[in-house]
């Protein structure tokens, strides 16, 4: 690892500010991918500013169906959220099933979503529940923020605050994970909300996370696995790689949205 400065900021503000101030600086939430992307000498960032002892950053709130999640959140809290599972357990189930229970531990849904990894588990399901992004600037609906291989919507010095989401009347989300990993080989949220039917995948895209409109329309006309059936998936745009390519990833997406719309009954 590089040499670099270390920075505990205890408000957005002075994060800000810390990062203006550096050669080459970084936020740092959870750091499951930076550290590790540091330790190999693949990244070398002049400063890293600490956001996890932001208190404004933390904590889940539920109003009636209104969902907000704070950036600093980890999986583990989002996975034992009762508050959250009485209206979303869809979410809950899938915080779960991130990583092994250190990464858990560790972890941030704001760190996750920030750094839009294309196996992430997280950005199916901000895209899928049509959440959306907050930041200390603006808010940006799902459908604009996620741009491509590990881009976002977010500018330079921009710090994601929090996750925020009406509560759909049905969710589930299945994925095929890497053994060693657990990351998504590919992974599929589906979403019944009052307007509409919303299938992400993720894990599988060329181009990182997306949304499934032929899944999407077959769902809206019959909620049922076997509504999948007769829905073709383009293998075209997905991905290949040394764990599967671009037809099996296709035939996944079509096994994982029937898992995941039985899962959400």
């Amino acid at each position: 690892m590089y040499a670099t400065s270390y920075h505990r900021a205890s408000s957005v503000d002075e994060a800000v500010s810390l990062r203006g101030t550096a050669e080459d600086g970084k936020y740092l939430a959870g750091g499951m991918t930076l550290i590790s992307t540091m330790k190999q000498r693949l990244a070398a960032p002049s400063d890293l500013i600490d956001l996890r002892h932001i208190s404004q950053l933390a904590g889940i709130s539920v109003e009636g169906r209104t969902v907000r999640i704070g950036a600093a959140t980890r999986h583990a809290d989002v996975a034992s959220s009762q508050a959250i599972r009485a209206v979303c357990p869809a979410i809950c189930d899938l915080a779960s099933h991130i990583g092994d229970p250190h990464v858990r531990q560790m972890g941030t849904i704001g760190g996750s979503v920030a750094n839009n990894d294309p196996a992430a588990d997280y950005p199916s399901a901000v895209l899928g529940l049509g959440a959306t992004v907050v930041t200390n600037q603006r808010s940006i609906p799902a459908d604009d923020y996620f741009t491509g291989l590990f881009e976002t919507a977010l500018e330079e010095r921009e710090i994601l605050t929090a996750i925020v989401f009406e509560a759909p009347e049905k969710a589930g989300y299945a994925k095929f994970a890497n053994p060693a990993s657990r990351y998504a080989m590919t992974g599929v949220f589906v979403a019944k909300t009052a307007g509409g039917v919303r299938v992400a995948v993720t894990g599988a895209g060329a181009g990182g996370v997306f949304r499934h409109a032929g899944m999407e329309q077959a769902l809206s006309a019959q909620w049922s696995p076997d509504a999948l059936n007769a829905v073709a998936v383009d293998p075209s745009n997905l991905m290949t790689d040394m764990h599967a390519d671009a037809d099996y990833r296709a035939n996944l997406i079509k096994v994982m949205a029937k898992r995941a719309v039985a899962k959400a009954g």
